[in-house]
């Protein structure tokens, strides 16, 4: 019954902006560290940034920093990972994951939980 469940995804074009959402239910993600992933057709599945429960610091990789944000509500039970200036090249799947008693890292296997997917194409 513990399920994130990413929306928010869409055709956007370049230069544009998309915020994604990852909600949690069935356990409070304040305990959890929350990592997005991204995966393109016929690429592997790639961490693109992350965010640490209690302090909240996060990481970035150097292709999305300074372009993408990720953010808590916890009163919302949701994390956000807010995407300006798209490229194409930032055409993907995005997926959030929840760890329990990890540090920010980029590695899929340490998360515990993984949302569905939601699609983001970045076209003109």
């Amino acid at each position: 019954q513990l399920q994130l469940v990413e929306s928010g995804g869409g055709l956007v074009q370049p230069g544009g902006s998309l915020r994604l959402s990852c909600a949690a239910s069935g356990f409070s993600l304040d305990y959890y560290t929350i990592g997005w992933f991204r995966q393109a057709p016929g690429k592997e599945r790639e961490g693109i940034v992350c965010i640490n429960s209690g302090d909240g610091t996060t990481y970035y990789v150097d292709s999305v920093k300074g372009r993408f944000t990720i953010s808590r509500d916890n009163a919302k039970n949701t994390v956000y990972l807010q995407m300006n200036s798209l490229r194409p090249s930032d055409t993907a799947v995005y997926s959030c994951a929840a760890g329990f008693g990890i540090r920010c890292t980029l590695v899929p296997a340490r998360y515990d939980y993984w949302g569905q997917g939601t699609q983001v194409t970045v076209s003109s």
